[in-house]
């Protein structure tokens, strides 16, 4: 289950009153995805959405039906007095992979724009109950839209907040995208690039509305997608074996291994290089002053600096840091693979390098081992990734 978003905030504002959480229960192999979009913007809309998003998100864990769920979290919301309408809108999306190898999701509705449904490039219709609500003060009939159905590889879910489909609304557009435009440049999309990642496509979904606002959006523009699809690996390697004897070892595991590899530090490409009798050939076409340059390697997809470009790594990750506005350099080229990749191998070397032992060495280098957890952890939590570690 593939899982991102991309997010681009109204104009003039600094934070977004939009809100997308995502959480995995890996023993369950379940997703429970939640989007709000709060009331006005700013810090009072970021406010009321994240109170929408997390209860919504904590009650999907429950043992209560999502229904339920849905219903109690309308009952706590409190209606604007002005306008009369709720503080927030919620789409909640359960999904869980069944012991015979489908994919059932759970869907719950309110105020936000449809869900879509792909299978590969094709919008496919959902069916979905109407729950009526009355709730004092409220000019308008709430209703939550509540569907149950399955997915299979290659299909998509699309989600989105209204400043996707209102985008362009008085420039070009008199009553804005629409559904049925989004619909048809999604699919536009996927016809032209079928294995496209969910974050590319929500980035695309999200930039196009964007320009459809002159560059200047009229409303946050949030756009999630689930992407279910075959395992795309990454293999990490950094750090000399703990012996010589050892390096035939490493250089067995990644020929066996089927999928993208990065080798980080310079002593274990030196390693790499002669078990595997090639070159390393340095590449400045990605370079920054604050990270050293980084090298191509025939059958390897990056070759990087160890410690220093691990630890920024690390920070990036965790700080979720977009990747468009990082410097071209190694970091953004060794976070764009980790996150297109859903599970990703580690083999680190417990060789000592004694220059990491000196204490002028800044402290956010630590040792390999802190790093690789760190970035683990960043990825687990903070995308959904699957990791394995393994020490040589």
């Amino acid at each position: 289950m593939d899982v991102d978003y991309h997010q681009t905030y109204k104009v003039g504002q600094k934070i977004g009153g939009d809100v997308f959480l995502q959480s995995k229960e890996a023993p369950a192999n379940r997703v429970v995805c939640t989007l709000s979009d709060g009331l006005g913007s700013g810090v009072k809309a970021n406010v009321l959405a994240n109170l929408t998003a997390h209860m919504a998100h904590k009650l999907s864990f429950s043992p209560m039906h999502l229904t339920k769920s849905a219903k109690i979290i309308m009952n706590t919301l409190p209606v604007c007095n002005e306008r009369k309408i709720s503080y927030s809108t919620f789409t909640i999306a359960d999904i869980r992979s069944t012991r015979g190898g489908s994919i059932a999701v759970q869907l719950v509705e309110y105020d936000n724009p449809p869900v879509l449904h792909f299978s590969g490039d094709s919008p496919t219709p959902i069916t979905a109950n109407r729950i009526d609500l009355h709730r004092e003060g409220a000019f308008k009939e709430e209703v939550i839209r509540q569907s149950t159905f399955a997915m299979k590889e290659g299909d998509r879910l699309v989600m989105f907040t209204d400043g996707v489909t209102q985008s362009g609304m008085g420039k070009g557009f008199p009553l804005g995208w629409r559904q049925a435009g989004v619909t048809a440049y999604i699919s536009g999309i996927i016809r032209q690039n079928p294995d496209i990642s969910s974050r590319e496509l929500s980035a695309a979904i999200t930039r196009k509305a964007y320009a459809l606002d002159g560059m200047a959006a009229n409303d946050d523009i949030t756009c999630a997608v689930v992407y279910i699809r075959k395992p795309r690996k990454t293999l990490v390697v950094t750090g000399p074996p703990f012996t010589p004897e050892r390096d035939e070892q490493l250089a067995a595991k990644m020929r066996a291994f089927e999928g993208k590899k990065i080798v980080s530090g310079g002593t274990t490409a030196q390693i790499v290089s002669r078990l595997f009798n090639t070159k390393v050939k340095v590449d400045l076409s990605c370079w920054s002053p604050d990270v050293p340059p980084a090298s191509n390697m025939e059958g390897l997809d990056l070759v990087t600096e160890g410690m220093l470009t691990l630890a920024k790594v690390a920070v990036a990750l965790e700080r979720k840091l977009p990747i468009h506005a990082m410097p071209n350099d190694a970091v953004r080229r060794f976070v764009t693979i980790l996150l297109d990749s859903d599970q990703v191998s580690f083999i680190v070397g417990t060789k000592i390098n004694e220059a990491h032992q000196d204490p002028s060495i800044p402290v956010e280098i630590g040792i390999r081992r802190t790093i690789v957890g760190r970035i683990r952890q960043a990825l687990e939590q903070n995308f959904l990734k699957e990791t394995v570690l393994e020490y040589i």
